[in-house]
This record gives structure tokens, sequence and C-alpha cells, in this order.
């Protein structure tokens, strides 16, 4: 998207979803599709777990991280599974440039990325149970019984969160990633 077809403000894309359901792989896509060039600014979370192959972020210790946050470097943050996790507040510069942001999020903060982003878009990313229990257990994080854990929360807070768009990630990836990108352009051209 051109300089000038972009609208005068910025959107917040929150993608969220199960472990295992894709969400950076999709966000991946994205960019592949749009760059910063074309207003589209996928940060980095910050995180107190080393990164891998499965999930792209920045690493700090817990110490480090509470520092941070202290001093305000997230626009959001929060704790799962005895990590932290965090937004660079990066994105709230970006958002005022009429950039569309794009982030993997925690389903328990969409309400404050709601209210904290008056124009957002929520994008809930799902896979079926033997999909997302496959994924993970390639990632070998988890005992057996942590994954079951977490497989049974899975989907018991997708309703709740109401999200705008739903995309199924249980197919090829390039086509999921085509149907993101089309969702979040649609989205961003349509008018205040």
């Amino acid at each position: 998207m051109a300089a000038r077809d972009r609208p005068p403000r910025g959107l917040f894309v929150a993608v969220v979803g199960p472990s295992g359901a894709g969400k950076d792989a999709l966000i991946r896509g994205l960019a592949a599709r749009m760059s910063e060039a074309d207003g589209v600014h996928c940060p980095r979370r910050i995180v107190t777990r080393r990164a891998d192959a499965f999930e792209d972020h920045e690493t700090l210790d817990e110490a480090a991280f509470l520092a941070a946050r202290a001093r305000g470097r997230f626009a959001l943050s929060w704790t799962a599974y005895g990590f932290h996790y965090g937004v660079p507040s990066e994105v709230d510069a970006r958002l005022a440039e009429g950039a569309v942001v794009v982030c993997n999020l925690s389903r328990a903060v969409v309400g404050e990325a709601r209210r904290r982003y008056a124009n957002s878009f929520v994008v809930l990313v799902t896979a079926r149970p033997e999909t997302l229990a496959a994924r993970l257990a390639l990632r070998s994080r988890e005992s057996a019984e942590r994954l079951r854990e977490r497989l049974d929360r899975a989907f018991a807070s997708e309703a709740a969160i109401k999200p705008d768009a739903v995309i199924d990630n249980d197919g090829a990836l390039d086509d999921a990633a085509a149907r993101f990108c089309a969702l979040v352009v649609a989205r961003w051209r349509r008018p205040p």
C-alpha cells in the first residue's frame, strides 16, 4: 500500500489464540507480504524465555524485564505460564504515524488492548486440537501433563474475547497468511 493510500490513523492488530495455532507464522507471512515501507510494523515481543525456532522474540531475564516494565518500556505486558511478556512501547509512535501494528498477544490482555487502542482489530487464530498437540509436542518445552493442561485451556477463553475475525490455520500456511493479510488490509482501509 503506497503512503498516499494509507488512512490517517493507525490500526492495532492483536493476534491471539492457543499455543501452537501458528500466530507467529501468520505474522511472519504478513510481514513477507507487507513491510515497514507499506506502513506495517510487526514488533518483536520481549519475553523472559529464550527464543527458539518457533517463536521469535527478544529475551530479558526476569529482573531486567521487571525493571523495564517499571520504566514504561512496554505498551502492554502480561504473565503466562511462568514467563513475562511485553509489547515495546514504541508501537504507540508507529500508531500515531498511521501504521498498522501487528502483535501476538495473550487473550488475557485483549480487553486492555481494546481500551488502549480505540482502532483495534482482534484476530483469533485456531487449529484443531490434534494439530495443536502435534505442534506443541515438536517444541519439546513441556511435560506431557503440562501439554494436556495447556490444550484443555486452549479453547476456554476464545468466546469471551469476541474476536473481530477468525482464521483457521489447519491447512496450508500460505493460504492462511494470505487470508490474514487480506483481513488486515480491509480493516485498515475501512473508514472510521
